[in-house]
């Protein structure tokens, strides 16, 4: 009997991952040394822990709804060009490529479909209600096909269902909110397709290791609810996404966990809030190609774990916090392309490693910067809402209580905020 690796193999090659093109083997460099992948290509292997024996009885398969379900499916195909379904024909459903079987979870004996796997199978057709018939199904992989249209409604009937993956295809509407009444998923994947209108808040609210929405047409404000989310990995980016960076983080618990939140290539606007300087498991923070003003907060030098911090191309101004360039993990610091007037010595030391980008901003006396009347014709305030100046005092990482949003603080957080900040110092605004 064939065995898939397990659920968590894949989830683990997945998370430090980045993007840009639904290319198998695409890649955005970040700065000059660092990529992240969030492309397009299949997953590292199907998971849980089915398998597909070599025989069923054809009296029991016959007439059952998984094959009902499976010839459904066949039917909504119109275009098979690599033949993955050739096999898809007689009542032996556990013999069909890229099905997967396994005994039933309800402990009947039976021997049940548990997963499908036909990533980049180049198939074209829709995707039938009569999917929800697969009642035992754990894992649905679909990357890298044309499938388009709506995903149906009848998908929330899959109680057992745990992974879903359906990127890289052309699926429209807006965001299938019935993947979110699947009681067990913990993995859901939609990036590469053409899904728009905004992002339901209960997305955030549900139990999942990894949300993958990046490159879709999805648009209007990211809800409070995103650092409410268990998730360890959030891709956002190459939306049409507005407004500001959520900022009520702390009161859901489960920011803390989050390595790798990656907003860039949006349309969003305001400053960058000082709450993101307590995101005690962070690796990865992307927040470039937007239109960010102001100054940056001290905060993010409590970024002890940060490794890629990418506010490149916005509308950022002042100096750079000296603190930012002592943050021991970083090995891509890019602030390029923003309005920054001055950087510090520790600053150029990582400028000297090439890990330190920062050319097209309003530096005097360095090369590669914005030609002075353009310097000259930018607010040099960015807002004063962004200033953080009036009422600041320093005060320790892990002493931290910063103000969030509307009547919403962040100190003596359940998952203990980060302590070992390079100069153990930063500036929080008082209210």
């Amino acid at each position: 009997m064939r065995r898939r690796p397990p659920y968590h193999a894949r989830v683990a090659a997945a998370v430090l991952l980045l993007v840009l093109s639904p290319a198998p083997t695409s890649q955005l460099g970040l700065g000059a040394a660092i990529g992240a992948w969030i492309n397009g290509a299949p997953p590292p292997a199907p998971s849980p822990t089915p398998t597909s024996p070599s025989s069923s009885s054809p009296a029991a398969q016959g007439q059952s709804q998984e094959y009902t379900a499976l010839q459904a499916l066949k039917a909504a195909i119109t275009e098979d060009p690599r033949g993955a379904l050739a096999s898809w024909r007689g009542a032996n459903v556990c013999a069909y490529k890229g099905v997967y079987c396994s005994a039933s979870p309800d402990g009947a004996g039976a021997t049940v479909v548990a997963g499908i796997d036909l990533n980049g199978a180049n198939l074209r057709g829709t995707l039938p209600d009569a999917v929800s018939l697969l009642a035992h199904l754990t894992f649905l992989h679909l990357n890298s096909n044309r499938l388009a249209g709506a995903v149906p409604d009848a998908l929330r009937d899959l109680q057992y269902l745990t992974e879903l993956d359906l990127s890289n295809n052309r699926f429209s509407g807006p965001f299938p909110e019935s993947t979110l009444l699947i009681p067990s998923l913990v993995y859901l994947d939609l990036r590469f397709n053409a899904f728009s209108g905004e992002i339901p808040p209960e997305v955030f609210a549900k139990n999942l290791d990894a949300v993958f929405l990046n490159n879709n047409q999805f648009e209007g404000q990211i809800p409070e609810t995103l650092w409410s989310s268990p998730a360890t990995v959030i891709t956002l980016a190459n939306n049409r996404l507005t407004g500001p960076v959520p900022a009520a983080y702390g009161y859901g618990g489960g920011g803390g966990r989050v390595r790798e939140v990656l907003f860039l290539n949006n349309k969003l606007t305001g400053c960058v809030p000082e709450a993101l300087g307590f995101l005690p498991s962070i690796q990865v923070l992307d927040l470039s190609y937007n239109a960010l003003s102001g100054h940056l907060p001290s905060t993010l030098s409590c970024l002890s774990g940060i490794e890629v911090l990418n506010i490149a191309h916005n509308q950022l101004t002042g100096e750079l916090p000296d603190l930012l360039c002592d943050l021991r993990r970083i090995t891509n610091l890019s602030v390029a392309f923003n309005f920054f007037s001055g950087i510090s010595q520790r600053c150029d030391r990582l400028a000297g490693r090439s890990v330190f980008d920062f050319v097209g901003n309003c530096v005097p006396g360095r090369g590669m910067q914005r030609p002075q009347p353009e310097c000259e014709g930018f607010p040099s305030d960015g807002g004063l809402s962004c200033l953080r100046i009036p009422g600041a005092r320093p005060i320790g990482c892990a002493e931290a209580a910063v103000s969030v949003g509307v009547g919403v603080a962040v100190g003596g957080l359940p998952f203990g905020l980060p302590g070992g900040a390079a100069g153990g110092v930063v500036t929080v605004t008082v209210p």
